[in-house]
């Protein structure tokens, strides 16, 4: 998506320099293409610098904030890696007429795909069973059952592209499939549901597809996982943000839900070790839009927004 500013009048002439400003640790696929055509400059968030700077290059998780804008005063153009742009003040960008590209439907199937993974880790207890038989537990115990996938009921908070992807996935492995968003969508033959605490309390699956951002900070608090309850499993591939963390970790800890599968967290990489002494979690590096086809399309679309912009200058 390109969310495009009005044209600013009387801004000052911009050098020929080709440099773009990279303020966040961006995939090796897209800085070897962007190295290719532009120079990289790389800074710390804080260091933005009062310097001629058409084009600021992000990631989702580290945004940009109206003060980066500020010390930007010729910046056209934020190209951000990835789809959330909850960490960009998008009303700054708007004032000060610059463009934001990022690269939302690039994520999707893979991110849908990822949920269903997760869902299948957690439920079928795959990596707790790899580190079983690795362990050399096999020879001389056995594991408690798992819990089916086939069958159960499946949950979804938001369901815009990446929702309904995994709706679709969820609905063609014998799932049934409700969800709760803004408003109902008629058009769709699942289930809605007012609230994610209403949704979670008929589902055995709640999986978070939701943007992050004010408006669902907290949203899966402790009403919501009770609601969920003892054989319930969350799946979370939307915002660390979304999720109470210090509600799920009591959850997890003491079997007010049956499990978890997260790929996002609160403080990442940082996350809260007390994940880690949990058997029935499934952890992952924030790793659903990671795939070597979603890279070179992320490389692509932000390669060509870029050049545009700079084609625009001369």
């Amino acid at each position: 998506m390109c969310v495009r500013a009005p044209a600013r009048s009387r801004r000052p002439a911009l050098s020929s320099s080709r440099d773009l400003l990279v303020v966040a640790p961006i995939p090796p696929e897209l800085e070897r293409r962007l190295a290719a055509d532009f120079t990289l400059l790389k800074r710390k968030p804080e260091q933005a610098e009062r310097l001629p700077h058409a084009v600021l290059v992000t990631t989702s998780m580290v945004g940009a904030d109206a003060a980066m804008m500020d010390a930007l005063p010729d910046l056209r153009l934020i190209a951000c890696n990835g789809t959330g742009l909850d960490m960009i003040d998008l009303a700054a960008a708007e004032a000060r007429g610059i463009t934001v590209q990022n690269t939302p439907d690039v994520v999707t199937e893979d991110t849908a795909d990822f949920a269903i993974g997760l869902t299948y880790a957690a439920l079928r207890r795959i990596p707790e069973a790899d580190r079983f038989v690795r362990a050399g537990r096999w020879r001389s115990e056995r594991m408690t059952p798992a819990r089916r996938v086939f069958s159960r009921r499946l949950g979804i908070v938001g369901l815009g592209k990446i929702g309904k992807a995994v709706a679709r996935r969820a609905a063609g492995l014998g799932m049934s499939v409700a969800y709760t968003a803004r408003s109902p969508k008629p058009d769709l033959p699942y289930d809605f549901h007012p609230s994610a605490e209403a949704l979670a309390g008929a589902v055995d699956i709640l999986v978070l597809c939701c943007s992050g951002g004010p408006e669902t900070a907290g949203l899966v608090n402790g009403a919501v996982l009770d609601a969920l309850g003892p054989q319930g499993f969350l799946i979370n591939v939307s915002r660390g943000s979304v999720v109470d963390e210090a509600a799920l970790l009591d959850a997890l800890a003491t079997g007010r839900i049956a499990g978890a599968g997260l790929d996002v967290f609160n403080n990442e990489p940082g996350i809260d070790e007390r994940f880690f002494t949990l058997e029935n979690v499934v952890l992952q590096p924030h790793y659903a839009t990671v795939t070597a086809e979603s890279r070179e399309a992320m490389a692509d679309i932000l390669h060509s927004a870029i050049a545009h912009q700079f084609a625009a200058l001369r």
